[in-house]
């Protein structure tokens, strides 16, 4: 508890406020530089500390006497270079560092502070390339360690080229032209210990206290060289003529200029802190640097830099030193790449004219810089400059340029670019309907999709802590211009392969249904019917044009719900029949066809095919490749359909055949009879065998339809009934019936002869008229009905045509038509 309470009261606002790294990158001078982020917003910055520790251990072998003054020797350097520090504050310029947080104490009575992010000091970087070529190829890599947007951290090669010595130097040039002519200051941080003066007769106002030159010559031993002047890089007007002028910078820029160049990376002048040295220098021509020498350079240094600068700079005469401005007019810096910085530099300044020029033009000269300047210098000016609608789309050509060329783009284009490309394509358009700047900017971001999709990995794309890009591309499709819409679907098998099943189906496809669902254009239309092809796991079969790889993953294709359900009715919902329509719905269903069911295939996908194939704008050859998906669909369900039977027909019975036997109708049958009872019953004599027993009348069953197997009966030893079945007779088939004997006939003319012979007629009379006959006509042959007259010839022999015919009469009828035949049987026996 009280360390904690301990730990609360101790920490300072820095330490409060920011996450400091354990180890320091860099040193410049006495200060160590750490790698710092603040807490609130995780943001780059570093803070420089200065550690008492380091005086007080060369003062541990002094006696009391001399433990007094070094003391206050050493308070009055951390009291100059908490002043040195403090004078940042007051200066801003884009060359000088900037100051974040003021000067704090620490609680060894060190000092602090927080600066903008910082990579290295100058004087580290040449220190750590002169081990480097000592080493040899062979030698250990560079110690500075730089961490990445994914919290990983990595070393990286500092480079210093023949550019970046050029933009350093006129970058520090800069800086003194704002001290000598602003300020009113002359800047020593060249020299080593980076503190500020007023020039001595200055009558400039400033706020920046001065300093002795005495105090700064007085070289004390005891001190360690950190916090001291460095003679290396000092002007003799200093040292020999105790002179605090403006131009003593300048022959200081001079030295810094050959280090630069020179192997080792040291000053033309080693002097090893000796103040007798220096002068001693200065004696002799000859080791004085000068043209003559080649400013005692172990390396050639530039022709323009040693024949047109060096000599203006590095020379005993003050007068004949160049300025900073005059400095920064050089033909040393007189180059393409050069004047580019320079240009880039003063922007703002420059007529809108001028600025579209210049970003026509920067795309040709990027490959020439080096890959730290375009990170470092240019991409960040590019990106503060895209708050300039009118120059949207040019800047975003140069920013893509500049990722393509970058080894390490991907931290690049995490850090920097993404956020400013979110801001401008999702959050500025909902406020804004149309923009045509805004939209020539969105074009140049989806051609260059692909360099985009190398440099964001998915869970960038998708997380919802990452949701930068997706939305972009999404607005694009919802974009009112149909040139946006086309590239934004042209895109899909660039972005497909980064996204998960789940946001392709849930946000991606119902933007791009809405979106076909709803225009009127038919190139969008195609597109649209392209972009299914591609969301179902097909291929474009046509270059993207995005400078991309057509093809998809497996894993992100769409599934067959959602392409039977979703995209087949809106490819139904088509109404025109242009043929470039209609072709590439064609590869949709194709596509479809082949994962979709059996079922689904033959009664949704065919008919939609058969009405699409007889599209009257169709030529042959597209009818033909209707017609080839359209056989190739109907084998395929043929083929299941007979495998599903068959693979059914080895478990299942036949259903019976019977189930069109829809019952007989009473009487329409023959029973069989025996020849005796036909014979008993036209004779009128009892039957031998038995009266068949009356049925009773059966109620007619309504008929029934078999269109199954039918169920088990419940008594299983009841044999089953076989069916009944009603045979129509054909009639044609039956010949005329003959009587077989003639004896039955002429038996019943007898019975009505004697019964006639009862009756009270006249005998002898041996004619009859038809009148007398008409009563018994029924039970007689015609021939003899209508005969005026009759013999027993005739009666007893009638013609065979007339016993050809079938005797009319029944069983149930015989009482009544005897009677009438008893009539006629009288005179019939009387004949």
């Amino acid at each position: 508890m009280f360390s904690s309470a301990f730990k609360s009261i101790s920490a300072t606002n820095i330490t409060g406020n920011y996450t400091i790294s354990s180890n320091p990158t860099s040193t410049a001078g006495p200060w160590k530089i750490y790698d710092a982020k603040k807490k609130s917003t995780g943001k780059s910055y570093s803070v420089f500390v200065f550690d008492k520790k380091s005086l007080d251990s060369h003062g541990s072998a002094l006696g009391r006497s001399g433990a007094a003054s070094f003391k206050k020797t050493v308070e009055e350097v951390v009291e100059r270079l908490r002043k040195e520090a403090s004078s940042l504050a007051k200066l801003r310029h884009p060359s000088i560092l900037e100051l974040v947080e003021p000067v704090e104490d620490t609680r060894g009575g060190g000092l602090q502070f927080v600066t903008e992010a910082v990579t290295a000091s100058l004087s580290s970087v040449l220190h750590e390339k002169d081990e480097h070529e000592r080493a040899g190829p062979g030698g250990r890599s560079s110690r500075f360690v730089t961490e990445d947007s994914d919290g990983v951290k990595r070393r990286r090669e500092l480079e210093i080229d023949e550019l970046e010595i050029q933009k350093g130097l006129l970058q520090i040039s800069k800086a003194l032209e704002f001290l000598h002519e602003n300020a009113g200051l002359s800047d020593w941080k060249i020299s080593g210990l980076a503190f500020c003066s007023p020039p001595d007769g200055s009558d400039k106002p400033t706020s920046i206290q001065g300093i002795s030159l005495y105090e700064v010559l007085n070289m004390d031993p005891r001190l360690p060289k950190a916090v001291q002047l460095n003679l290396d890089y000092t002007s003799p007007d200093f040292v020999v003529d105790s002179n605090l002028n403006s131009s003593a910078d300048m022959f200081s820029l001079g030295l810094l200029s050959v280090a630069l160049y020179n192997s080792p990376h040291a000053s033309p002048l080693e002097c090893h802190g000796s103040l007798s040295t220096y002068k001693r220098l200065f004696s002799s021509s000859s080791s004085v640097p000068s043209v003559t020498n080649n400013y005692l350079s172990s390396r050639p240094l530039p022709r323009e830099l040693s024949h047109d600068v060096l000599p203006r700079l590095i020379t005993r005469r003050p007068a004949q030193r160049m300025t900073a401005r005059e400095f920064q007019q050089s033909e040393y810096f007189d180059n393409v790449l050069v004047s580019t910085i320079r240009f880039l530099d003063s922007f703002p300044a420059k007529t809108a004219n001028e600025k579209a020029q210049f970003m026509r033009g920067l795309n040709k000269v990027l490959p020439s810089f080096p890959k730290s300047v375009m990170e470092k210098k240019i991409l960040p000016a590019l990106i503060e400059e895209l708050k300039d609608r009118e120059l949207l789309s040019l800047i975003l050509q140069n920013v893509f340029k500049i990722l393509d060329l970058l080894p390490s783009a991907r931290r690049a284009f995490g850090e920097k670019v993404r956020p400013s490309l979110r801001e401008i394509f999702v959050i500025n358009a909902k406020q804004q309907e149309k923009d045509p700047a805004r939209d020539a900017g969105l074009m140049v971001f989806l051609e260059n999709i692909s360099s985009i999709s190398s440099n964001c990995s998915g869970k960038e794309f998708k997380d919802a802590d990452h949701l930068d890009m997706l939305p972009v591309i999404m607005a694009a499709i919802e974009c009112p211009t149909h040139s946006i819409v086309d590239a934004a679907l042209r895109s899909l098998p660039v972005v497909l392969p980064v996204l998960d099943f789940s946001t392709i189906k849930n946000e991606l496809f119902p933007v791009i249904a809405a979106v076909f669902s709803k225009t009127n254009s038919l190139a969008i239309k195609v597109r649209g019917l392209r972009a299914f092809v591609i969301l179902c796991g097909g291929t474009s079969g046509e270059d993207d044009g995005l400078n991309g790889v057509s093809k998809t993953s497996s894993s992100s294709a769409l599934d067959k719900y959602t392409m039977q359900e979703k995209i087949v009715p809106l490819i139904k919902a088509i109404k025109t029949k242009e043929p470039a329509v209609m072709i590439a719905a064609l590869d949709v269903l194709r596509i479809v066809g082949g994962v979709a069911d059996a079922d689904f295939v033959a009664m949704d996908l065919l008919p939609i095919l058969w009405s699409m194939s007889l599209g009257p704008l169709l030529n042959l050859k597209q009818f033909q490749s209707f017609m080839e998906l359209i056989k190739s669909l109907s084998r395929r369900v043929e083929d299941e359909q007979t495998r599903k039977l068959q693979e059914l027909g080895g478990t299942t019975t036949t259903p019976s055949e019977d189930f069109m036997a829809f019952g007989g109708v009473t009487g329409t049958t023959f029973e069989p009879t025996s020849e005796n009872d036909f014979e008993a019953l036209v004779k009128g004599r009892p039957s031998t065998t038995s009266a068949p027993e009356e049925k009773k009348p059966s109620t007619p069953q309504p008929p029934t339809f078999a269109w199954s197997t039918p169920p088990p009966t419940n008594n299983p030893t009841k044999p089953p009934q076989k069916s009944f079945r009603t045979v129509t007779p054909d009639l044609g088939r039956f010949e005329a019936m003959t009587p077989l004997s003639h004896r039955p006939f002429l038996l019943l003319l007898s019975r009505h002869s004697q019964r006639l012979h009862n009756q009270q007629h006249s005998v002898g009379t041996h004619e009859f008229t038809i009148h007398e006959l008409d009563d018994t006509h029924a039970a007689l042959p015609k021939s003899i009905v209508h005969s005026s007259s009759a013999s027993w010839e005739c009666c007893a022999r009638p013609r065979s045509a007339d016993l050809e015919r079938p005797f009319e009469s029944e069983h149930g009828v015989r009482s009544d038509r005897a009677d009438r035949a008893d009539r006629a049987k009288v005179r019939i026996g009387q004949v």
